[in-house]
């Protein structure tokens, strides 16, 4: 069998021919945490470790697993140091995403095929080097040979956008698209939080000194980014929330903090319901997608973190967080009202999600299998559950969820595999006809996530 090759992930004829409709379709990505000050700034990526590994954090995780040493992942050693030591462990990773993901970035865009591994890191760094000092491997080249026809990055509230109005100029096109982010806003146990809330009255020139001053410069900041093209916002919360906090319970909890007392846990929950309500109520008054990630427990490595900071790969999933009582008040109140799209990160919620969107209507849909799901085994499961509980033509696409420039081709590509491969085989089971396998496998790829945000 060919590494990487036509057959990749696909194992029946009908799936190949849902994958030769399907592949080639330009690259739809409406959640990514894209470095849009790089985009603007367009210029060469300095080296291969800064365009593969850099930032991203999957790869950082699978070094660490091999026992590579910190200086040479996120610390301070040259990058060339930092490529020779993932190039020495790289064979130890396979059947791990990011091994097929590495690989397919450097065929499919530097058009280096050679396998990495300790034989072949220094040659594989001096053609990717040469490829990248060309003018056509500039982020927005890069973008163009993959086939992005727009992207929604992330983005907190008090951010300006100027980068994205150069990038879209640059690409004479609307490429990038911002995404509202609030969360910094939202989490009131963080010691960070008072001085955040100052950051945010000095980005809108006011003061910010009550629970109702919060929520007008929120909006402010929401009307903000709707007049730089945001059709979406998103949220990051360890767990969910009704939305249905009394204004009163919560003002209390914000007057406590804002006073620099210490709330507990149920008056943190109180404040993050309320919050997060009016939020989905201004997204629902402009026609935004509600797009709420769910059950990251981050920084549980109390080394990594107190190393380096926040962020870094130390985060898990947690199969014990009641998800269903919380969004069955949320979904009620914004029943038709708002579109919402529901992601996990533990793989065991993916039946209650399913089921909720299936008895929520048609603007309440499932996100791609996220972060550590986003994989073929994950992608698969969730899929086949999708096919059999919700509906394939309803869900909301995939998304990159990276950092990283090339996991816009890469990424998509897996999954665009793994959905010919799953379709395709009940074609061949005789569950539906070719076409139809065809028409819904177009619709979940490209057509259905540009109807639904609205992009």
């Amino acid at each position: 069998m060919d590494f990487l090759g036509d057959s990749y992930l696909i194992g029946n004829g009908a799936g190949m021919e849902i994958f030769g409709e399907v592949g080639g379709l330009p690259v739809v990505d409406p959640h990514n945490h894209a470095n849009v000050g790089e985009l603007a700034a367009n210029v060469n990526y300095s080296d291969p470790w800064r365009l593969f590994a850099a930032t991203d954090h999957y790869v950082w995780e699978v070094l660490r697993k091999r026992s590579v040493g910190e200086e040479f992942i996120a610390g301070g050693a040259p990058p060339f140091e930092k490529w020779m030591r993932m190039a020495g462990v790289f064979p130890e990773i396979a059947g791990n995403p990011v091994y097929e993901w590495i690989h397919l970035d450097l065929r499919r865009y530097l058009g280096i095929a050679e396998v990495l591994g300790p034989e072949t890191g220094r040659m594989i760094w001096d053609k990717a080097s040469a490829v990248l000092a060309q003018e056509s491997s500039r982020p927005l080249a890069l973008l163009e040979r993959i086939g992005v026809e727009v992207m929604c990055s992330t983005d907190d509230p008090v951010d300006v956008l100027d980068e994205h109005v150069c990038v879209n100029a640059l690409a004479g096109r609307l490429l990038v698209r911002p995404t509202w982010r609030p969360d910094k806003a939202m989490n009131i146990h963080l010691p960070a939080w008072e001085s955040y809330i100052a950051s945010l009255g000095t980005r809108f020139n006011a003061s910010i000194d009550s629970l109702p001053s919060l929520i007008q410069i929120l909006r402010d900041s929401h009307d903000y980014f709707a007049e730089r093209g945001c059709k979406a916002s998103d949220h990051g919360v360890d767990k969910p929330y009704c939305g249905c906090a009394a204004e009163s319970d919560a003002a209390l909890v914000f007057d406590k903090a804002f006073s620099g007392k210490q709330i507990s846990d149920t008056e943190c929950g109180i404040f993050k319901s309320y919050i997060l309500g009016e939020m989905a109520e201004m997204d629902a008054e402009k026609g935004w997608v509600f797009q709420l990630h769910i059950g990251a427990i981050r920084d549980v490595r109390a080394s990594l973190h107190d190393s380096l900071g926040p962020d870094v790969g130390g985060d898990v999933s947690d199969h014990h967080i009641d998800i269903l009582g919380p969004l069955r008040g949320f979904l009620n109140r914004f029943d038709d009202r708002l579109k919402v799209v529901l992601y996990c990160l533990e793989p065991g919620h993916q039946a209650t999600l399913a089921t909720l969107a299936r008895a929520f209507g048609s603007k309440v849909a499932l996100g791609s299998a996220w972060w550590l799901c986003d994989n073929p085994i994950g992608m698969r499961r969730q899929l086949e559950y999708i096919g059999s509980v919700d509906l394939f033509a309803n869900f909301a696409g995939m998304v990159s969820d990276s950092r990283k420039l090339l996991s816009y081709g890469s990424r998509f590509e897996m999954f665009r595999r793994v959905l010919s491969d799953v379709l395709g085989g009940m074609v061949e089971r005789g569950q539906m006809p070719l076409w139809v396998a065809t028409k819904l496998a177009e619709r979940m790829c490209y057509f259905g996530p540009k109807e639904f945000f609205g992009i």
